[in-house]
């Protein structure tokens, strides 16, 4: 996972309808006005419901003064490369430099055959879009004198003139999945753009791999290749999922894909003017914000763990059933801070551990974690500073509230009092929203959440408060050392839901794993609310939200 220091940029995805054509140009429009860095649409020639792509880019980018614009992406089976070249050329010199260049291999081959275009295996596909990008390079290249050459299998230009050159360096971005096409794009192309909704977990990170594997073997830099992101989600004041909650619930979320896997330009798929307006005036500012004070630190999302790694968690079922918590044992105590925070003051009291424990296993002994220095004597606080400890809590509320959710599910099919029907029925009410409503799923986007949560702390929160305070320094030292090693806790339970679908009948070790996890878990949000809400009512966030 890597933060390849890219600039931030934030567009929208807006349906390219064919029903009500003044609706999309206005949404285009609205992007535009907003300050959104990108407006895309997506490419089916072979569908009636919706506008040419080409045409309607044209079009919008007359009625459009600054946003950029790019198909998302442009499908090459039925767009001649050599012409294409030259239509984005053009249009980037009619629009002032605002176009850039989204294309993909092609899908849906029954749909562009019955437009005339040709079938071709995944293979032939790839092919066909390395000798694309290379005719469209060749005919932007006016430097070189010599014609157009490329005698490809499945497209030719041969003898072309060069030219017209773009106003600007078009970026050429890729939609792709599979390693073949992402191999092409560390050698060939400009930029990866996936969509989340395609992906499974771990996507991101294997696929940026081959794609900067492939770029060092061709004497490319990594860093020189864009990760952008379709996204898609909802705005709520009380949702509590992935991209599914208030603005700066989804600032955190972003700002966490943009640290740990290195996403540069988010893309909103949204027909919604009020999602646009909020996504491009809360969202946007916040993780520009989160994200500079992480790289301004100098820290990555590892910042402040422990050198070593974590011992391996020696796993022991609890020897007591779910419903018989075990309790913390007396040479262990629940430790109180010497400098508990005046809620009245703050307006925001921490939540505390209670002691219960439900796994015999321990991953700490809390009796060793470190407290932080007092506060002075008379210390007052400001609004900002106390809505920055007050979004500390609501972010940790809404993760106590999910781990419940998970837990009475796994409980009530393990005791059967629901089946799987029932649960993926349930599942589906929730926050955290999946393609596919499984309680595997379910658990994988509950771990992410909290995993990004954590990145965010790590790059950025952390270091600040340090700086602010530098007697913090072992508590936040050991924050990040749990950090660690709740992670190591998750990808326990990622492996255990890897079996539980193999073997649906057996819930055994993942209730055992969600009770080490709920233990860890909770104990760690405590604790962390316990010594750090007062210090950020002290110095705030850079004026700024930042959960």
């Amino acid at each position: 996972m890597s933060d390849y220091g890219h600039e931030l940029g934030f567009g929208a995805f807006v349906t390219p309808s064919s029903a009500r054509p003044e609706a999309v140009v206005e949404l285009a429009r609205l992007a535009d006005r907003a300050g959104l860095d990108l407006v895309t649409f997506q490419d089916h020639p072979y569908q009636p419901a919706f506008l040419d792509t080409w045409t309607l880019m044209s079009y919008v980018a007359a009625r459009t003064t600054r946003v950029r614009l790019a198909g998302n992406v442009l499908s090459l089976p039925l767009r001649n490369p050599a012409v294409l070249a030259r239509s984005v050329a053009s249009l980037d010199l009619l629009s002032g430099g605002r176009v850039e260049l989204g294309i993909g291999a092609g899908a849906f081959w029954a749909g562009i055959e019955a437009m005339g275009g040709r079938r071709l295996a995944p293979g032939q596909a790839v092919d066909a879009l390395a000798e694309a990008i290379q005719i469209v390079r060749q005919l932007w290249d006016t430097t070189d004198s010599e014609p157009v050459r490329v005698p490809g299998t499945h497209h030719r230009a041969v003898g072309a003139r060069r030219g017209p050159a773009p106003a600007h360096p078009v970026g050429i971005w890729v939609g792709a999945y599979k390693p073949r096409m992402l191999r092409l794009i560390g050698r060939l192309a400009d930029g990866w753009l996936p969509t989340l909704d395609y992906l499974q977990p771990g996507d991101l990170a294997a696929g940026n791999a081959r794609i900067d594997e492939a770029a060092s073997a061709a004497g490319r830099h990594p860093g020189d290749i864009r990760r952008l992101l379709n996204i898609g989600g909802r705005f709520a004041p009380g949702g509590t999922g992935l991209l599914d909650g208030p603005p700066e619930m989804w600032a955190e979320q972003l700002a966490g894909l943009a640290l740990t896997e290195g996403i540069s330009t988010f893309i909103l798929a949204s027909d919604d003017a009020d999602d646009i307006r909020a996504y491009a005036a809360e969202v946007a500012p916040a993780v520009r914000e989160l994200v500079a004070a992480a790289r301004a630190a100098g820290t990555g999302p590892a910042a402040g763990r422990a050198e070593s790694p974590a011992p391996e968690l020696a796993y022991s079922p609890a020897p007591e059933s779910a419903d018989s918590p075990v309790q913390e044992s007396a040479d262990s105590p629940v430790q109180e801070s010497a400098a508990a925070p005046d809620a009245d003051k703050l307006g925001v009291e921490p939540t505390p551990d209670d002691g219960t424990r439900l796994s015999s296993t321990r991953l700490w002994d809390e009796a060793t974690r470190p407290t932080r220095p007092a506060a002075p004597a008379g210390q007052g606080y400001t609004p900002v500073g106390r809505a920055a400890s007050g979004q500390l809590v609501q972010v940790h509320d809404m993760l106590r509230r999910e781990l419940a959710a998970i837990r009475d599910l796994i409980t009530q099919v393990q005791k059967g009092a629901i089946d799987a029907g029932q649960a993926r029925s349930e599942l589906s009410q929730m926050t955290m929203r999946q393609n596919n409503w499984t309680l595997g799923a379910y658990c994988e986007s509950y771990c992410r959440v909290v995993t990004q949560h954590h990145s965010i702390e790590d790059a950025a929160v952390f270091p600040y408060l340090r700086t602010a305070e530098p007697g913090l320094g072992p508590v936040l030292d050991r924050l990040s050392e749990e950090h660690g090693r709740i992670h190591q806790v998750i990808e326990s339970v990622d492996r255990a839901l890897v079996r539980y679908i193999t073997h649906p009948d057996d819930l055994t070790e993942l209730q055992d794993l969600t009770d080490l996890l709920t233990d860890t878990l909770l104990s760690h949000l405590a604790y962390e609310e316990r010594e750090l809400i007062e210090p950020l009512a002290r110095y705030g966030f850079y004026d700024q939200q930042i959960w």
